[in-house]
């Protein structure tokens, strides 16, 4: 008669059925950024993962650090608040090439140049875009604001006209941390003295 061979797990050494399938610490993080539609923080990503906050931002400049080497397409940077992905600036003309084709919701040429003026001239009024534009914005102000590129900011005390600026939608969007990397193309604007006064544009 053959004795049965009998294992005895103990409660410590039992793999949990909660924790047995979960994936490791970079694979979930990489799932998180590719679903997050703005920059995420270490500390709202340390929350959901219940990890800690240095841990979380180890791994993240850890993942950077391998997408860098790997020579990947896209990118994780920190910026515009928190983490996320992008696409690398080499591949630039492939992905211009994919938008013009018609799979992405572009801006106007109009809606392009009004939000180059807020950008430029924030915190502006309506009325001082048009003057820079030359044409009437306000229904190009209204897809930009439902895009959330822009935002109102305030009254202005002297006219009573509400001051737009631009989000931080518009820094992710352009994958920059701050306005100071926006270009300088201050010489092909008006100056600012110019546009003191409100224009009403046809």
């Amino acid at each position: 008669m053959t004795d049965d061979l009998v294992v005895i797990v103990t409660e410590d050494e039992a793999p949990s059925a909660d924790t047995a399938a979960l994936p490791d610490l970079p694979m979930a993080l990489e799932a998180i950024l590719l679903v997050v539609e703005e920059p995420v923080t270490d500390s709202e990503l340390a929350q959901v993962l219940e990890r800690p906050r240095e841990e979380i931002a180890a791994v993240l400049r850890s993942l950077a650090a391998s997408y860098d080497g790997d020579h990947r397409g896209f990118e994780l940077r920190e910026g515009a608040g928190g983490w996320r992905l992008y696409t690398r600036a080499a591949c630039a003309p492939y992905v211009e090439r994919f938008v013009r084709d018609g799979h992405s919701a572009k801006l106007s040429q109009a809606a392009l140049e009004t939000l180059a003026v807020v950008a430029y001239r924030q915190p502006t009024t309506r009325s001082r875009v048009a003057a820079v534009r030359g044409v009437n914005v306000d229904a190009v102000m209204r897809t930009l604001l439902a895009r959330g590129l822009v935002c109102e900011t305030g009254i202005e005390r002297e006219t009573g006209a509400i001051l737009y600026a631009t989000t931080e939608h518009f820094l992710d969007r352009l994958g920059i941390t701050t306005l100071d990397a926006l270009p300088d193309i201050s010489r092909y604007l008006p100056d600012s003295s110019v546009l003191d006064d409100d224009v009403a544009i046809d």
